[in-house]
């Protein structure tokens, strides 16, 4: 997963992380998430996007994955901190239909 996220003045940071999903949200960490350009930028800015993608099969091309617009919070958990992103918009293509070519794109509103 790519993980964007801004500064207040929009200066722009993307970075590839592991995650896991709990709900609607994702949560995701590191070792010490504390000293990253995008812990600082949430404080501010909580507005954040992930992308979620891969090819399901190189002949024929077939990309898929999905683009999630949200918000993020920093939690604490055993001492630990962590990212909880939860979507306001998701946008995913070749999930629902996976027939070949150029993927239908689907867009929708959450909460």
């Amino acid at each position: 997963m790519r993980f964007a996220s801004a500064s207040l003045e929009g200066r722009p940071d993307v970075a590839p992380v592991v995650f896991e999903i709990d709900g609607d949200d994702i949560l995701t960490a590191g070792f010490d998430i504390t000293h990253t350009v995008r812990y600082r930028n949430i404080q501010t800015n909580p507005r954040v996007s992930v992308v979620i993608d891969d090819l399901a099969s190189v002949n024929p091309w077939s990309p898929r994955g999905i683009k999630i617009i949200g918000n993020a919070i920093i939690e604490e958990v055993d001492g630990s901190s962590r990212f909880r992103i939860s979507p306001t918009v998701i946008i995913s293509w070749a999930i629902n239909d996976t027939t070949p070519g150029i993927p239908k794109m689907e867009r929708r509103k959450v909460g």
